[in-house]
């Protein structure tokens, strides 16, 4: 026998030997074992459950269905109204369960008013992933009402815009103004003695400003808008200085209505003040604009048979402000209303007249021969401004 080799010298040895190799090596993988199955077994439930939920309310509703479906989110749609009719539609299985992936995603406050296309085949991350991306239609609009804009011009306007398709509806509601009566000086207005004469109850109070509106916006709710800017544009200190001049909050916009339209801003405290001394001393303002507000023209000269309309505008004939206003005055025109020009007021001017009608620039007197002499030197100048505009 090799020096070599092992023989132990006891045979039980050897078979003591085995076993102990064996056991050492099995309890070693029997818990990795027991750990493998055991995952297998919850893996295989897990998926087995995951997928029954899954099917049920998570998957698209139908993977092979292709049709397009048109989905339309409505502005001011909360996530929960857009997942209850998704399921209405048969676009999710479960409005609940898309309602918190949305929320869970960050898609919630994401979704997007529009008209959209989806189909039952796509998933729910994809129809969440698609309502936040927008129709790529604007759902908001811009629009700007001018300051001397009557109600008329801003219906045309808003026509033009398409932001209305007709102003007959925008017209009819701006006439009666009785919608409208929770704005107090509307409700004002409303109550007043000169509300039957006037052409638009809401003349005067469709402020003028720039606005975003929403593309699918009604009349009524544009009528809203604008009324509600003439509050931030007639604050608490302009109440009281009308209080201060013995006047209203109607009868201030109606003299301002009459400044926006007489005058460029530079001249506005001066025409108050004539606007001011004529009231004070009984006269009639005698102001153009008003003649042209019921005409509906433009031309700078005014024939007799105008200027003898029979009309509660007209003033030539009525004394005192005109029933109300006559369009949309500016801010500063509203201001020029409640604080004439003291110098002018003091000199007791009480006539103007354009002096160029292509730069708004007035010519001021303060008697009435002064006015005539200063209407037949300028008269040449309106005369030919009016052909000039008449011609096509």
């Amino acid at each position: 026998m090799s020096r070599y080799s092992y023989e132990p010298e006891n045979p039980q040895q050897e078979g003591e030997y085995g076993i102990f190799w064996y056991s050492w090596l099995w309890n070693l993988l029997r818990p990795v074992l027991i750990f493998v199955c055991s995952a297998l077994v919850i893996a295989g439930l897990v998926f087995t459950f995951w997928g029954r939920i899954s099917g049920a309310l998570i998957d698209p509703v139908d993977k092979n269905d292709e049709t397009e479906v048109a989905f339309v989110i409505n502005s001011g749609d909360s996530l929960t109204r857009v997942a209850n009719r998704l399921e209405q539609e048969n676009l999710v299985r479960n409005r609940s369960v898309f309602k918190y992936y949305a929320d869970f995603m960050g898609f919630g406050q994401k979704i997007q008013a529009g008209e959209y296309t989806l189909t039952r085949a796509m998933t729910i991350d994809q129809i969440a992933n698609r309502l936040t991306q927008g129709d790529g239609k604007p759902i908001v609009r811009t629009i700007t009402v001018i300051p001397g804009w009557t109600v008329e011009d801003i219906a045309a306007y808003l026509v033009e815009q398409k932001a209305l398709a007709d102003p007959t509806i925008f017209l009819a509601k701006a006439k009666s103004g009785t919608e409208y009566g929770a704005y107090y000086y509307i409700s004002d207005v409303l109550r007043s003695p000169t509300a039957a004469q006037r052409r638009y109850v809401l003349e005067g109070y469709l402020a003028a400003d720039t606005y975003e509106v929403f593309t699918n916006a009604t009349e009524d709710d544009i009528i809203r808008k604008l009324l509600s800017q003439t509050e931030a544009i007639f604050p608490e200190t302009h109440h009281a200085r009308a209080e201060e001049l013995n006047l209203s909050m109607d009868e201030v916009l109606a003299l301002a209505s009459l400044i926006e339209k007489e005058a460029k801003t530079a001249d506005f405290a001066r025409v108050s003040a004539v606007f001011h001394n004529r009231l004070k001393t009984g006269m009639t303002l005698g102001s153009d604009v008003t003649i042209k507000y019921v005409l509906g023209v433009k031309r700078m000269v005014l024939t007799q048979a105008d200027l003898g309309i029979d009309s509660p505008y007209n003033s030539y004939r009525n004394k005192g402000l005109p029933p109300g206003p006559i369009c949309a005055p500016s801010p500063k025109a509203i201001e020029a209303a409640l604080y004439p020009d003291e110098s002018f007021l003091a000199d007791q001017y009480l006539y103007f007249c354009s002096k160029n009608p292509d730069t708004g620039e007035l010519h001021f007197s303060k008697t009435l021969a002064e006015h005539e002499q200063a209407v037949k030197v300028y008269l040449p100048l309106w005369e030919a401004f009016d052909r000039r505009v008449a011609t096509p």
